[in-house]
């Protein structure tokens, strides 16, 4: 897990080793700084010696000055080196998700991978800004101040043998029962984040059906759970601060107390007023070090449960990788099933499509209808490798698709799928998504291919209309046409339409279709649809139901053969005439 972490500090590698030498020089200071003052009680103002005073004086202000800059020194270098891993971390963290498979994606929700995105890599930056400066200078200070306090007076030390442990055991307690606490709150983040974003782009459908008092009282569910969580790790948290301070006054009281009998009975030769004071210091320097490292391990306690979160990502291997020697051309757009199955759980028994046995040739125009569930979506999802067949083989171009590297297959594979998705930009600039470097005629002729130029040209600033996110300022019909010609931008060698043209009339549909058989001929059209008249002039037509093969043939044939397909053309057709 932390070989995964430490290869994210990157180009900060010297922020984060200057950082715990800045802190070791500052510590070492620090504790000379109390031999130095009980030097300056015993041997200058005791014995009435200005000049020790001064020299003594002189050698603390120096030591108090260099403390402060190599404590300044520290805390820059820190905040740089954990800036700049976090920034790594959150990169790295966001090309993994991007190599990923949608199977890959289907095991984490998108709320879930904001969240470790956001939140848990703050967390995980606070703790490694801590690791690289507080816990190098608690446990130095704890081990230098207490070697020093035995070497002054082995009877006085005893009562940090006897202080320590019981701080130690308290701390141990706390930090064990908050961690689960707060892994169970990260979770429960994951749950409202999901909440927000199901709210915010479903807005108009919560208002629609004024089911916002709804989403508040969901809303404010997952919320008081969380409340509830924190509070109680919080509540356990609390005690962190009464157990130190009890500790350091018992601890000072104690030492007041038993050093003040020693100095009297020994008259000052076992213990000097100045060491008296020398170990008060180190006495509260100790218990703060005790202090300071509770903190950190609080810290490294919540930390832990987005560290883990965060690695489970890291550690996520993507399903769907290029083969040594990957093929980085598509000869041409013929497609080929054989056998094929398909399971979303990598389960033979729960094969959302089976025997699968299609043979599709180049320039072909195909279409594809059957019930909601029936498995078109998930068929062609198989030809770009979205995902990977369970069973049997899929050729594209005469080739395994496995066999092809995945960007280069997928140049050769134009979606639009079923959702469709505008990005915030301008409409231009989203069709060029197809191919960068495309002129503006380009740009203009796929659109008039995808029946979108025409009303581009009524918006005001026509091609350089600015589409808000998720394309909210265009209608349904809109939205896919645009879509359509930023998939033809990409000229493919193959076209898939999921149920792409439902928003737009019959007239548009026809027309779109007119122009792919003029304008692409050579380019393989897979077209799915809920209406016949958007593919019965396909070349062929396949049947879908419950993941087979129903039927395959022209509009004509199925009529004839195919009862699926003709009770779904009587349906349509009777619904047109009752409507005339």
């Amino acid at each position: 897990m932390i070989k995964k972490l430490i290869k994210s500090i990157g180009e900060y590698k010297k922020e984060t080793i200057l950082t715990p030498i800045c802190v070791s020089i500052e510590v070492i200071l620090e504790v000379i700084i109390p031999l130095l003052m009980a030097k300056l009680i015993d041997e200058g103002v005791y014995d009435g010696n200005m000049n020790v005073v001064y020299k003594i004086g002189l050698e603390l202000i120096l030591c108090a000055i260099l403390s402060l800059v190599f404590g300044m020194f520290s805390g820059i270098f820190a905040s740089k080196a954990s800036s700049g891993f976090a920034k790594n971390l959150r990169r790295n963290l966001y090309y993994k998700v991007q190599d990923f498979s949608f199977s890959n994606i289907d095991k984490f929700s998108t709320s879930s991978l904001v969240t470790r995105l956001t939140t848990d890599i703050t967390n995980t930056q606070r703790a490694f800004q801590m690791i690289i400066r507080i816990a190098v200078r608690t446990p130095l200070m704890l081990i230098t101040s207490l070697f020093f306090a035995i070497s002054i007076s082995p009877k006085l030390s005893l009562i940090f043998l006897v202080i320590i442990p019981i701080l130690a055991i308290g701390l141990y307690f706390i930090t064990t029962t908050v961690h689960p606490l707060m892994k169970k709150v990260f979770k429960t983040y994951d749950n409202l984040n999901n909440v927000v974003e199901e709210n915010v782009s479903g807005i108009r459908v919560v208002k629609s059906f004024v089911l916002e008092e709804e989403e508040k009282k969901k809303f404010g569910k997952v919320s008081d759970s969380i409340f509830k969580d924190f509070s109680k790790a919080e509540e356990i948290l609390a005690f962190n601060s009464p157990l130190m301070q009890f500790s350091i006054y018992v601890c000072i009281l104690a030492i007041s107390w038993f050093g003040a009998k020693i100095i009297v009975a020994s008259g000052m030769t076992e213990l000097t007023t100045g060491e008296l004071m020398t170990m008060l210091t180190y006495a509260i320097q100790i218990l703060s070090s005790l202090m300071m490292l509770s903190m950190v391990l609080v810290m490294m306690t919540i930390s832990k449960s987005s560290v883990e979160r965060i690695v489970e990502v890291l550690d996520e291997e993507p399903d769907i990788k290029n083969i040594k020697g990957a093929i980085n051309e598509v000869k041409d757009g013929s497609i080929q099933f054989k056998n094929v199955g398909f399971s979303y759980v990598k389960n033979k028994k729960k094969e959302c499509l089976k025997n699968i046995n299609i043979n599709i040739k180049s320039g072909e125009t195909i279409g594809i209808i059957g019930g909601t569930g029936s498995g078109k979506s998930s068929l062609v999802n198989l030809i770009p490798r979205l995902y990977d067949v369970t069973e049997g083989e899929l050729l594209v171009g005469g080739k395994n698709v496995k066999k092809y590297d995945i960007e280069a297959l997928r140049n050769e594979v134009a979606c639009v799928l079923q959702k469709n998705v505008l990005f915030s930009g301008t409409i231009a600039d989203n069709i060029r998504w197809g191919d960068e470097n495309a002129s503006d005629e380009e740009v203009e002729r796929v659109c008039k291919l995808a029946q979108a130029d025409e009303f581009i040209k009524q918006f005001p600033n026509g091609y350089n209309t600015y589409i808000e996110e998720g394309g909210t300022n265009v209608s349904g019909g809109q939205k896919q046409r645009l879509c359509i010609a930023r998939a033809l931008l990409k000229h493919p060698k193959i076209l898939i339409l999921d149920d792409s043209t439902s928003a737009v009339d019959t007239k548009t549909d026809s027309l779109i279709q007119t122009a792919f058989k003029t304008e692409i001929p050579n380019t393989t059209k897979i077209i799915i649809a809920q209406r016949i008249s958007s593919i019965e002039n396909c070349d062929r037509i396949i049947v879908m139901d419950n993941g087979r093969i129903n039927g395959v043939g022209t509009h004509e044939e199925l009529l004839k053969n195919n009862v699926i397909y003709k009770e779904v053309y009587e349906s349509q057709t009777k619904g047109s005439e009752d409507n005339e």
